[in-house]
């Protein structure tokens, strides 16, 4: 974290939340988003007003974003590190991921976007230095990965992947593999890093059909 990252006793109360299906944002990730909708786009014009804060949670449904569908409890909120305005009036936005939070209550909307009352306190890990906790079995890992990305036409700079800390690997491989919402959620949702990197792990070895389990569900 660095000075101008927010602190727990700094978070609001209530933040406005984007829903995305299939898209996840974890700490100390980085999410680049398109806002081109005009109720988003006041949500971005409102949070560069105030603490920059936007919750990025997921839809129960599958079947799009009509009507406000029901969320998931659990979601993630991202601080707006940098934006641009396009020509053509879009914001092109970074949400660095920050701490987790769960729904309190969902609040009346203003200007067309989704609020929400978060509660902070489960996830004051997410604000740890947590580096030294993680263990990450590479040798199990990287094999499946490999298969996992030939099957899915993903490249990939392996020296790079190579070279970077766990927990960066664990959150960017999370936040970027093509996993469903209820994968994504599970991730979301781990305790820890360590359980994270396992259920990573697991769900990287069954879509490279190395792996006999089914697949995760919420």
């Amino acid at each position: 974290m660095n000075s101008l990252d927010p602190q727990l006793n700094d978070f609001p109360a209530a933040i406005p939340v984007f829903p995305l299906p299939e898209v996840l944002l974890l700490p100390g990730g980085t999410l680049p988003l398109n806002i081109f909708e005009p109720r988003y786009l006041s949500m971005v014009e409102a949070a560069l007003g105030a603490d920059r804060m936007i919750g990025v949670i997921q839809p129960l449904s599958t079947s799009g974003l009509a009507g406000d569908p029901p969320l998931y409890d659990t979601g993630c909120a991202g601080r707006i590190s940098r934006f641009e305005e396009t020509p053509d009036g879009r914001f092109l936005i970074s949400l660095k991921g920050v701490c987790r939070f769960d729904i309190a209550e969902e609040l009346a909307p203003r200007d067309g976007y989704r609020r929400v009352q978060a509660d902070w306190s489960p996830y004051k890990g997410d604000l740890e230095e947590t580096e030294s906790r993680i263990c990450l079995n590479r040798g199990r890992l990287f094999p499946a990965l490999r298969n996992f990305f030939k099957l899915h036409g993903i490249e990939a700079d392996w020296e790079t992947l190579g070279e970077a800390p766990d927990e960066r690997l664990v959150t960017c491989l999370s936040m970027i593999c093509p996993f469903g919402a209820a994968e994504k959620q599970a991730l979301l949702e781990a305790p820890g890093l360590d359980e994270r990197s396992e259920i990573l792990t697991t769900l990287i070895e069954m879509g490279a059909g190395q792996h006999d389990c089914s697949p995760v569900r919420q």
